[in-house]
C-alpha cells in the first residue's frame, strides 16, 4: 500500500489534512484545538503524514512553533492499479469524506442566522441533475475545475471575502449498463 493511502486511514490524520486543505495552514495547538485533542496526539499525526508527504513545515513558524500546510499535490501515488486493501482504504476514505462533509454541513445549518442574509441565501445544500454521456460527463467536470480554479482566489485582498468550501459528489442515478 502506498505511504499516503496508509497514513490517510486514521480518521484523525484524514481530519488533519481536511482542515488544511479547506482552512489552511495551522499550528499544531491550532488543529489540536479545532479537532479537540491535545498537541502531543497531533504532532505525531502530523509527522507520519509529513514522512507520506501529506503535509509540510511552511516555515512560518518560530523556534517553538511549526506551521503546517498541505503539501505540493502528488496525484501520481494514487493512480497506481489498487490491491485490494488499498480499495479497502480507499473506499474507507470515501466514506470519511462524507462524515467529514455531513460534520461541516450540519455546522452550517446549524450556524448560518449568524450571517447575512446574502450568505444565507447562496450557501448551503443544493443538488441539480444532468443527462450527459460519458464524454458529456467528462467535459462537465473539466469545465467546473476550470471554474474553481478561476475563482480560487478571486477575492484576494478584499475585506469582505471569505473562504468557501465547495463539496461535489457526482454520482449515477440510474443503474449501470
Amino acid at each position: 500500500m502506498s505511504q499516503p493511502r496508509r497514513a490517510l486511514a486514521h480518521p484523525l490524520r484524514s481530519r488533519i489534512v481536511a482542515h488544511l486543505r479547506i482552512d489552511g495552514a495551522a499550528t499544531g495547538a491550532e488543529l489540536a484545538r479545532v479537532l479537540e485533542t491535545n498537541t502531543g496526539v497531533i504532532s505525531y499525526h502530523l509527522r507520519v503524514l509529513e514522512a507520506a508527504g501529506l503535509v509540510e513545515d511552511t516555515g512560518l513558524g518560530n523556534a517553538k512553533t511549526r506551521v503546517w500546510a498541505i503539501a505540493e499535490d502528488d496525484d501520481d501515488e494514487f493512480d497506481a492499479p489498487l490491491d485490494d486493501d488499498e480499495a479497502a482504504t480507499d473506499r474507507w476514505l470515501d466514506h470519511d469524506y462524507v462524515d467529514h462533509f455531513a460534520e461541516r454541513a450540519h455546522r452550517w445549518i446549524d450556524e448560518q442566522d449568524a450571517w447575512a442574509p446574502i450568505w444565507q441565501e447562496s450557501c448551503g445544500l443544493r443538488d441539480s441533475a444532468v443527462l450527459a454521456t460519458e464524454e458529456q460527463f467528462v467535459a462537465y467536470l473539466a469545465e467546473l475545475d476550470e471554474l474553481n480554479e478561476r475563482y480560487r482566489r478571486i477575492g484576494a485582498g478584499s475585506p469582505g471575502a471569505r473562504r468557501m468550501a465547495l463539496f461535489f459528489a457526482p454520482y449515477p442515478v440510474d443503474p449501470p449498463r
